[in-house]
């Protein structure tokens, strides 16, 4: 280690895993007891496909060489890739919903998508890192002097990653997670200093094909139209966001008191992508603004990584996690108030899900290598 760790960092996310689990044995047990005859089934399967994994991947994270990772990213992706892919084979992939997205080993499932969410991070970092560092530039501008040059080498490599991605995903009909990768990514390509009509023009890329896929895909279109106009279906489409709305609303400023809610039994996806309505029911105004409040603390220590960090690698992978953390935690607390519409995407470290839970280890994991290599 060349330098110290990050110990407010590790003391946020501590406290983040650590709220969480408390809040997921209230919230879970009459459901798990109902279901499976115990009330810590949902505990123990977020322990052992979740954070056990999570905390021991994390530390492999931690310790290992950032140069190391740099070296390995692009093997990494293309793994991730083909587990993607795997995901549709009968006997291996396993659906849901209608979709396949998981893979199965023996009793544990685990979803490939969610860890491209850290893959194509460290990827597309070591790309700018690499390119940067074979012409000894800081930035695009010193590598490149003509127009056609940003397009060859800078945009359209970017696209072809972008690409690709995409097409396993839509495959998928996984585009909420597209969404958080893509302006992750994103981020980290504006974050690099490339010509700002590069990320003008990819927004408004996909913006227009986001339009595309909610106007010929009526779940999609309906979730807009529930969004824009709440009571139009307030029994059908509409129920969970009005639902999630009562649960947030009825807590008032402290709360009804921890495992006290009384819409958890009917409010859609408690566990998961209304979890944030359950935490205003029980813990109230109170437990929302601390809850923010971390996530905000969270976010300025990894800005603050970012910004400190001694190489482009670091900086462009500190930058991503950020950016991806921030995003899924604004599109969760947001969706639920109602001020953004239903995206099926989980609060970071307290939606219930293994999978997830483990990747955002990683990247905390990841966080730390990073801080302690700061200036």
């Amino acid at each position: 280690m060349k330098g110290k760790i990050n110990y407010f960092l590790l003391s946020l996310i501590i406290f983040l895993v650590g709220f969480s689990f408390i809040f997921l044995v209230c919230l879970s047990a009459p459901d798990s007891l109902q279901r499976f005859g115990n009330t810590n089934y949902y505990l123990i399967h977020q322990l052992l496909s979740g954070l056990l994994p999570g905390i021991v991947l994390g530390l492999i994270a931690f310790t290992i060489s950032l140069q190391l990772i740099k070296k390995w990213a692009p093997l990494l992706v293309i793994l991730n890739i083909l587990a993607l892919s795997l995901a549709f084979i009968p006997g291996i992939g396993s659906k849901s919903g209608g979709a396949s997205r998981w893979i199965g080993i023996g009793s544990l499932s685990f979803q490939p998508s969610e860890f491209l969410k850290i893959t194509a991070i460290l990827y597309l970092s070591a790309w700018i890192a690499s390119k940067l560092s074979e012409n000894s530039a800081s930035d695009w501008k010193s590598i490149t002097k003509k127009g056609y040059h940003n397009i060859i080498y800078i945009l359209v490599p970017f696209i072809v990653f972008l690409g690709l991605i995409a097409s396993v995903l839509i495959m998928q009909s996984d585009l909420s997670t597209l969404g958080i990768i893509t302006l992750t990514l994103l981020a980290i390509y504006f974050s690099a200093k490339t010509p700002l009509w590069h990320t003008i023009l990819l927004m408004t890329g996909g913006a227009v094909l986001a339009f595309l896929f909610i106007k010929f895909e009526p779940y999609r279109a309906a979730r807009l139209l529930i969004f824009l106009h709440p009571n139009t279906d307030p029994l059908g489409k509409g129920l969970q966001l009005r639902q999630s709305l009562l649960s947030l609303g009825s807590g008032g400023f402290f709360g009804k008191g921890l495992g006290m809610s009384t819409l958890k039994s009917i409010l859609p996806m408690s566990m998961s992508d209304s979890i944030f309505a359950i935490i205003g029911e029980e813990l109230g105004m109170i437990g929302c603004i601390v809850l923010i409040t971390a996530f905000a603390l969270l976010i300025w220590q990894g800005i603050k990584i970012a910004k400190n960090s001694n190489d482009k690698f670091s900086q462009m992978v500190a930058t991503g996690i950020v950016s991806w953390i921030t995003l899924q935690a604004f599109v969760n607390m947001a969706s639920v108030a109602g001020v953004f519409p239903l995206a099926g995407i989980p609060l970071p470290f307290f939606s219930y899900g293994g999978t997830h839970l483990a990747v955002e280890l990683i990247g905390m994991g990841l966080l730390l290598n990073i801080s302690k290599n700061t200036t």
